[in-house]
């Protein structure tokens, strides 16, 4: 599939973009969001990041039109303090951040992402690193499997599924994706796998978090990322799974809401000052339009907050 930028639309509106404001992509993908932006600057530019060597570099080709706005980056987003520093740049206009996987990297042979496909267990964001699901699944313990499945991927029958797992790898090494679906299939109940969602898709979501260690990188980036915003400057943030979208929800609500005094304490003694104010009270989700064209769009929701 075609990878298709989610709430497009929503973004660059979300984004209020100013023609010479300076503006972070910090998850490029393939560049449908970036493209979006560097049309409407003129003497703006983008600071584009990407855990992915390989997305930058098809983005690169893609976006040629733009490429003296552009300034790429292979990292993290939670790097996003070192990066703009390397750029000499104090604060930005505005900051957008896609937090799902995109579709090539989901229809790739080979990256390990998709149940879907029969691959390698990779599912590193970033190829460079060491870590695999391949490791995670022959190695980890039963116990940090069950974990990683019931916290990050909210599974009712994390422990099944793990004990399945390591009883597996006793007699074979899982190597592929195709062999972790069929563990996966026959942990848990006959009532379960009829289910519409594909019974690994939870535990598929648990080992890439886990892998990529993306909610790690993504609370540090909430922290650090809006001190570099200029006053007026937007913050967007498409999340895709419920574990994601609270912590957006939570650290913009703490940002607006300043003060953490008790309530029962007439005045503020924490002196913690009020540096967001919501744009987006709930989160914008696609229309029927677009969740028809892009069925993988259906469970993003978009987060809006400002610098004041």
């Amino acid at each position: 599939m075609e990878h298709q930028p989610v709430l497009l639309a929503e973004c660059i509106d979300g984004l209020d973009i100013k023609p010479e404001g300076i503006y972070v992509d910090g998850t490029l993908g393939r560049g449908g969001h970036t493209g979006e932006i560097a049309k409407r600057l003129t003497t703006g530019r983008i600071i584009a990041i990407d855990r992915d060597l390989e997305a930058i570099n098809e983005a690169a080709g893609i976006l040629g039109d733009y490429i003296d706005k552009i300034s790429f980056f292979h990292g993290n987003f939670s790097e996003i303090d070192n990066i703009l520093d390397l750029e000499d740049i104090g604060a930005v206009d505005g900051m957008l951040f896609d937090l799902g996987v995109s579709s090539p990297q989901l229809d790739s042979s080979e990256r390990g992402f998709s149940y879907m496909q029969d691959a390698p267990l990779d599912m590193r964001m970033n190829q460079q690193d060491d870590l695999t699901a391949f490791e995670a699944v022959n190695f980890w313990s039963q116990a940090r499997l069950r974990q990683i499945f019931r916290e990050y991927g909210e599974e009712r029958y994390a422990g099944a599924i793990a004990g399945a797992i390591v009883r597996k790898r006793e007699i074979f090494q899982i190597k592929t994706t195709f062999q972790l679906n069929e563990i996966i299939y026959s942990a848990i109940p006959v009532a379960a796998r009829r289910e519409a969602q594909h019974p690994a898709k939870r535990c598929y979501q648990a080992l890439r978090i886990a892998i990529n260690d993306e909610l790690e990188s993504l609370k540090s980036m909430l922290e650090t990322a809006p001190n570099r915003l200029k006053t007026g400057g937007r913050i967007c943030v498409v999340s895709f799974h419920s574990l994601e979208d609270r912590l957006v929800k939570r650290a913009f609500a703490a940002q607006a809401a300043g003060c953490r005094c008790p309530k029962n304490i007439p005045v503020c003694i924490c002196g913690i000052p009020k540096t967001l104010k919501l744009v987006t009270k709930k989160p914008i989700s696609p229309g029927k339009e677009e969740t028809e064209r892009n069925p993988r769009s259906r469970s993003a929701k978009l987060r809006v907050a400002q610098r004041i």
